[in-house]
């Protein structure tokens, strides 16, 4: 028999606390051997979701199906919770060694000795822990905690794995080396896995698809493409990176493409809207070319604009410029490209961006007023 290829899914899921609702999610479906990020700023709901998919917070509304069976009701929870594994921001480990705590999971089962030792040490060899083992977890770094803690979920070959901000407590090259390394072992494994993050890299890198959570609701789930470059609104748009959103009106319509009036500034797009129409453009900070000549007559980008640089911020690998074109637009340059450009504050700037680059954002209709029922 086939197994379904929707391993998790909920409907209907609410979530109250003291009168405040913190969940209302009305469908959500979790594939076999995905990896599901769920992103979106602190307190927006991303723990309390995964709290609730795992049963370890009771929703007051809501169904939950586990390959096609209901949880509590065909599937019961304790055979439900011994398919799934853990791993919070914190690392939550006993009082013994390493080898114990990733052993921990498999004992509570009833795997046998042997079977314990092989999985055991596998899970220690792939993140990197096997000279760790006889150490108590008293003394180990919050990295090695972590390794500890990510080796015992993955020791028990869960059919789904939940992360809970599995990095966000880490140093940089701690955070890096780790994340390298879950890259590897869900590649390999291929293991269901829904993992919370407020870090969109860290989703970009780890996931199949993106859910886009905020006040409890999810406002977009897809592809990483498609959640990053078609985003459904001004906040996903704005957390997953859109530097440049910016609203004008429709004032030509042409053969695939439309011109928008944003500030007296033309900006042409690809798609069909009608003249008078307002949109929002998106164009993401990557998608700008900057020049300090003019551009040629054979660049491809429709856009062009002649503006003045207002800020620039170093942002690690690169640095982010802002310029006034009258509107505001964002670009990103590496480091090696500010040197040989040296570019400062208040210098005149040529900006292109192409057509095919803005995401374009509509307002949905708004719907004629119902007439009242004569009586």
């Amino acid at each position: 028999m086939t197994e379904p290829s929707v391993i998790l899914e909920a409907k209907n899921l609410l979530v109250e606390r003291a009168g405040t609702r913190l969940l209302d999610i009305p469908a959500l479906s979790v594939n076999r051997g995905e990896v599901l990020a769920l992103i979106g700023p602190n307190g927006a709901g991303k723990t309390t979701l995964l709290l609730t998919l795992s049963y370890l917070m009771k929703p007051r509304a809501g169904e939950l199906f586990f390959s096609g069976l209901m949880v509590g009701s065909g599937y019961p929870l304790s055979d439900y919770r011994r398919k799934l594994s853990m791993v919070f921001q914190e690392a939550l480990l006993f009082d013994t060694t390493v080898y114990k705590n990733v052993a921990s999971g498999l004992k509570f089962r009833g795997v046998g000795r042997g079977e314990i030792e092989t999985r055991v040490t596998e899970q220690l060899e792939l993140f990197g822990i096997s000279h760790l083992k006889d150490r108590s977890a008293r003394t180990l770094s919050g990295g090695e905690a972590q390794r500890t803690s990510l080796a015992r979920a993955f020791a028990t070959n869960p059919e789904v794995l939940f992360l809970d901000e599995p990095f966000a407590s880490l140093d940089p090259p701690t955070r890096e080396s780790l994340m390298e390394d879950v890259e590897q072992v869900l590649r390999r494994a291929r293991t269901t896995t829904i993992i919370t993050t407020h870090d969109r890299s860290e989703a970009l890198r780890l996931s199949t698809r993106i859910a886009v959570v905020n006040q409890g609701r999810i406002l977009q789930i897809g592809t990483p493409g498609e959640v990053m470059y078609h985003p459904v609104d001004e906040f996903v748009a704005s957390f997953v990176g859109v530097e440049t959103i910016i609203t004008g009106e429709v004032v030509e319509k042409r053969a695939g493409t439309f011109a928008v009036s944003v500030n007296g500034r033309e900006i042409e797009a690809i798609g069909d809207a009608v003249k008078g129409e307002v949109v929002t453009l998106c164009i993401r900070p990557e998608n700008v070319t900057l020049s300090c000549e003019a551009f040629g007559s054979g660049a491809s980008a429709l856009n062009v604009f002649h503006g003045t640089i207002t800020k620039i911020t170093a942002m690690g690998l690169y640095q982010k410029i802002l310029i006034d074109c009258g509107f505001s637009l964002v670009a990103y340059l590496t480091n090696r490209s500010m040197e040989r450009m040296v570019l400062t504050e208040g210098q005149e700037i040529n900006a292109a961006f192409k057509a095919t680059a803005i995401h374009v954002m509509k307002k949905p209709p708004t719907l004629p007023d119902k007439p009242s029922s004569a009586h």
